[in-house]
């Protein structure tokens, strides 16, 4: 096996397990108080990640050419559930989002799906040199990025927008589109934050925290409370106090504040560390792949898990907006979970070619 694709094995399976603690702990109280036992998201977690272990070994088998071949068929299907989330019946709403399909045993939310969707798609797509497609690439993200802020989910249409920004010009795309379209983005991107009044309120929180110390602001609060009671030891594994339903989220965005809480500055900083292995890890198997198609199919697998980390991080150590975007193998989330198992599955197969 290819050095660096036996590392980035190594390092999701230690995310992955790292990730079934902290579910574990972090959601325990919760858990006890809702459902009468601690273990009851430990279990669906482990579930998921099961179905996506066993999916990472299929997408290592399955040649990526081959995914590339079935790229229109993926899009179009994952286009359709996007729209399935907002029809009454099969689509579930939560607070006012419509983010997931109702599976009778579970939920499913596409958006997860449409990010490695549109990786595989661009790929194949991408790798053809073609004239004058700027306008038909526009069409297909701004189609794509319309169905998932009506839901409306701007964290992951951030991830969704970097991700295929980055495809389309390390095709070889001219630098002078990516700076002509530039603004338009902006300008929208200020628009939808402007439109929602809870986006308007994070954005104002975000710029002055002593504001809506009882909303907003109190989420944010807390995480800090978080890290930095944390202190550069930790207070222990299991010793939290912010999981005791004080920190919103705490199993699933906000999942890395528990983290700093219990392994303090030390234990983040290998958490980190072992982020930026993983990601070097993608980034050198896409490097050296045999393929343009392969080239990008990684890069793009990588820029989108990678925005992922970046986004949550950042949220959670305050540098950023507070943005409901999960960790990568560690938060809560059984979809999340195995489609970012799958796409690793998708890279080693890409690094076995080589």
């Amino acid at each position: 096996m290819h050095k660096a694709a036996l590392v980035l094995l190594i390092v999701t399976g230690v995310l992955s397990l790292f990730g079934l603690l902290m579910v574990y702990d972090a959601s325990s109280f919760v858990s006890f108080q809702t459902f009468g036992n601690r273990t009851h998201y430990l279990t669906e977690q482990t579930i998921s990640l099961a179905i996506g272990i066993v999916g990472l070994i299929i997408a290592s088998f399955i040649p990526y050419k081959t995914l590339l071949k079935l790229a229109l068929p993926l899009l179009i299907g994952t286009l359709f559930l996007l729209v399935l989330v907002f029809v009454p019946g099969i689509g579930l709403s939560l607070n006012g989002a419509h983010r997931w399909i109702r599976l009778g045993f579970g939920t499913l939310q596409p958006t997860e799906i449409a990010k490695v969707t549109l990786a595989i798609y661009l790929a194949a797509w991408l790798s053809r040199s073609e004239k004058g497609r700027l306008t038909a690439f526009l069409v297909l993200i701004g189609l794509t990025l319309g169905l998932v802020m009506l839901q409306p989910d701007m964290g992951t249409g951030m991830i969704i927008l970097g991700e295929t920004l980055l495809l389309y010009f390390l095709s070889g795309s001219p630098v002078k589109q990516f700076l002509a379209i530039l603004p338009g983005i902006g300008i929208v991107g200020a628009f939808l934050a402007i439109i929602e009044p809870y986006r308007m309120q994070r954005l104002v929180t975000f710029l002055n925290p002593d504001t809506s110390i009882n909303t907003q602001s109190y989420h944010v609060r807390q995480i800090l409370i978080a890290l930095g009671t944390g202190g550069v030891f930790g207070v222990g594994i299991g010793n939290s106090l912010q999981k005791y339903a004080y920190l919103p989220e705490n199993m699933t965005d906000s999942i890395f504040a528990i983290i700093g809480e219990e392994f303090g500055f030390l234990g983040t900083t290998i958490f980190l560390v072992a982020c930026i292995i993983f990601l070097y890890c993608v980034f050198s198997i896409a490097t050296n792949a045999p393929s343009k198609e392969g080239k990008l199919l990684a890069g793009g697998i990588g820029a989108f898990l990678g925005m992922q980390m970046l986004i949550n991080l950042a949220a959670q150590t305050a540098l950023i907006p507070l943005t409901g975007v999960p960790l990568p193998f560690v938060s809560y989330g059984g979809t999340a979970l195995i489609v970012d198992l799958i796409t690793v599955g998708i890279v080693l197969n890409i690094a076995r070619r080589q």
